[in-house]
C-alpha cells in the first residue's frame, strides 16, 4: 500500500475515534444528568412529605415529650412513640361521629356528581336537542363562578325550604358546584367515542339507555374514575362549605378540628391523630384507584 492510498485511511480512523468517544460522553453525561435528576426528585419529595411525617410522628407522641421538645427527638428515643393519643381520640364521641358524617357528605356528593354528570356529559356529546351548544357555553361559564360567591344566596335559599344546617344541604351543595366540571370533561371525553361504534350498537338495536350503560360507560370509565377521585378529595378536605351549611352540632371531620383549636387551644395530642386520620382516607382512595387515575389523565392528555 502506498503512502497516498493510507493517507485517506487516517481521518476516517481519527472520525471513527472521535465518534466513538462523542458517543461515549454523551452516555455519560446522559447518565449523570438522569442521575441528578433523580437525586433532585427525591430530595424534593423528601421535603414535600416532611410536614406529613412531622404530622404523623407528632400525632404519636404524648403531651408531655411534644412539650419537651420538637417531634424530631423520636430519631433519638424512639421508644417514646406510644398509640395512646389515638386511643383518645377514637374514644372522643365528637371526632368519630364527625368522621362518620364526612363520609355521609362525601360520598353522596360525589355519586351524585358521577352519575348526573355522566348523564350529562353523554347528553351533551352524542343526543341532538334545541340549545344543546348555548347550554353547554352556560355550563362551561359556571366553572369560574366561586363558591364564595353563592354563600349568601343559597344560605338563605336553604333556610326558606329548611335545609340549612343539614347534611342534606351541604351534599346539594357540594353536587351543584361539582357538576359543571364534570360535564365539562365528560363530554369532552365521551366526544372522543368513534362515531361509527355507536351507529353500530345502534344498528344492533341499542337504545339510548343500553348505548349508554353498555358502550359509552365502559370506554368512559377512566375518566369517571379521576373524577370520582377530585371529587371526593374536595368534598372531604372542604371546610368553607361545612363551616357555613353544617350542623353544628354534629360537624364534619374539618369543622370538629377546627372547634378543637378554638375550645381548647395547644391540644396538639388531640388536633395531630385527627389531622392525620383525616388525611388518610383521602390516601387510600387515590391510592386504590390510582391506576384508573393515571389512566384517566394520560388518556386525556393524548387525546
Amino acid at each position: 500500500m502506498t503512502r497516498t492510498e493510507a493517507a485517506p485511511a487516517a481521518p476516517r480512523a481519527a472520525a471513527r475515534t472521535g465518534r466513538s468517544a462523542g458517543g461515549l460522553a454523551g452516555r455519560v453525561a446522559g447518565r449523570l444528568a438522569g442521575g441528578a435528576v433523580r437525586i433532585f426528585l427525591v430530595v424534593a419529595a423528601l421535603f414535600w412529605l416532611l410536614p406529613t411525617l412531622g404530622l404523623l410522628v407528632s400525632s404519636l407522641l404524648s403531651p408531655t415529650d411534644l412539650n419537651d421538645g420538637g417531634w424530631w427527638q423520636v430519631f433519638g428515643a424512639p421508644s417514646r412513640l406510644t398509640a395512646d393519643n389515638y386511643e383518645r381520640l377514637l374514644a372522643n364521641d365528637t371526632i368519630t361521629s364527625s368522621l362518620l358524617n364526612t363520609f355521609a357528605i362525601a360520598v353522596p356528593a360525589t355519586l351524585l356528581v358521577l352519575v348526573l354528570g355522566s348523564l350529562a356529559g353523554y347528553a351533551f356529546a352524542w343526543l341532538e336537542f334545541p340549545g344543546r351548544d348555548w347550554l353547554f357555553l352556560v355550563v362551561v361559564g359556571l366553572l369560574v363562578v366561586p363558591v364564595q360567591v353563592a354563600l349568601i344566596p343559597v344560605s338563605e335559599l336553604f333556610g326558606t325550604i329548611g335545609l340549612f344546617e343539614t347534611t342534606a344541604g351541604v351534599v346539594l351543595f357540594h353536587t351543584a358546584f361539582g357538576l359543571p366540571f364534570a360535564v365539562f370533561l365528560l363530554r369532552n371525553f365521551f366526544a372522543e367515542i368513534p362515531r361509527e361504534l355507536l351507529e353500530a350498537a345502534r344498528l344492533d338495536g341499542a337504545g339510548e339507555l343500553r348505548l349508554f350503560t353498555r358502550v359509552v360507560l365502559p370506554l368512559g370509565g377512566p375518566a369517571i374514575a379521576s373524577l370520582g377521585i377530585f371529587q371526593f378529595l374536595w368534598v372531604w378536605n372542604d371546610m368553607l362549605v361545612a363551616l357555613v351549611f353544617a350542623d353544628s352540632a354534629n360537624p364534619p371531620i374539618t369543622v370538629a378540628l377546627q372547634q378543637q383549636v378554638r375550645q381548647f387551644g395547644n391540644n396538639i395530642d388531640v388536633l395531630a391523630p385527627g389531622a392525620f386520620l383525616s388525611m388518610v382516607v383521602p390516601l387510600v382512595v387515590f391510592f386504590a384507584f390510582q391506576r384508573q387515575f393515571v389512566t384517566g389523565v394520560m388518556a386525556g392528555a393524548v387525546k
